[in-house]
């Protein structure tokens, strides 16, 4: 059990549990079944926008069928490798057991991009096509899924340092005039999990809303990389449980390049698709 308040907006605390519902012996987590809420959106998501531009239901449904396991696959493998030096992991079942927690979600998208790869190689699908209908549905499940983190009292920031690659600046005071300021068992954090939920919501309405001025396969993809790294690059230096490679924050890292690279290809072929014709479809 633990107690979320939110003082700056007069919510006081108030306790919560993070097991959904037992049966018998087996608790369901909540952060499970949010978890599979995001899925399931977010493959609805992806079946209407892939029926929209002449994907077959049967393509479809394989490619689902086999980036979903590829990608929780991904998402444990990433978290394990990156944090062998502060967990032991005495064997096998410590290795597979996600119902303890321990996701990345850079892992679940490097996992499930490969395996979409293959299915759209070996299916003779284009794979930027592909990569435009799936990466709105992956902004469903990160919506989503980071309320997961709310109901375990997990993935917040910690106030005070704000750190930069490596680099960290006091930003204390700045910090406690936040309304969205919460306290979990009393102590004052940032709720980095609704700081990127409310970022990925407004990107997903953006994207959404410019999907059918995309002059290229290939566009809204980058348009999702470009505005899921700005937000998680600055959100991630608040994080009080990050990944490292030395003192350099994993996902900060990687949310950067994506930034980067994406705003450059975007800029690039702005100007090279500047007389296109849109793509079709809906």
């Amino acid at each position: 059990m633990n107690y979320i308040g939110f003082p700056n907006i007069g919510i006081q605390p108030f306790r919560i549990n993070n097991t959904a519902f037992a049966i018998g012996s087996l608790s369901v987590k909540w952060y499970g079944v949010i978890i599979v809420v995001g899925m399931i959106l977010g493959c609805l998501y992806a079946y209407y926008r892939m029926r929209s531009v002449g994907i077959k239901l049967d393509d479809i449904l394989d490619i689902i069928i086999i980036c979903i396991p590829s990608g929780i696959i991904g998402a444990r493998a990433f978290y394990v490798l990156t944090t062998l030096n502060e967990i032991e992991y005495k064997s096998f079942y410590d290795v597979i057991a996600i119902w303890e927690g321990g996701l990345a979600i850079y892992g679940s998208v490097i996992a499930g991009l490969i395996a979409m790869i293959i299915v759209c190689r070996v299916k003779k699908i284009s794979v930027l096509q592909m990569l435009d209908c799936a990466s709105p549905a992956v902004m469903i499940g990160q919506i989503i899924g980071r309320w997961g983190n709310f109901m375990n009292a997990e993935a917040y920031g910690v106030v005070g340092q704000y750190d930069f690659l490596g680099k960290s600046v006091d930003l204390t005071s700045l910090a406690y005039g936040n309304p969205l300021l919460m306290t979990i068992n009393g102590e004052m954090v940032h709720p980095t999990f609704l700081y990127e939920s409310v970022w990925n919501l407004v990107g997903f309405i953006i994207i959404n809303a410019l999907w059918k001025k995309r002059k290229y396969n290939g566009n809204v993809f980058l348009m999702y990389i470009t505005w899921y790294g700005l937000g998680r690059c600055i959100i991630e230096g608040l994080r009080g449980d990050s990944l490292y490679i030395g003192n350099i924050r994993i996902s900060q890292a990687i949310a950067l390049a994506c930034f980067v690279v994406g705003a450059i290809l975007l800029i690039i072929f702005a100007f090279k698709y500047k007389n296109a014709k849109r793509v079709e479809g809906k």
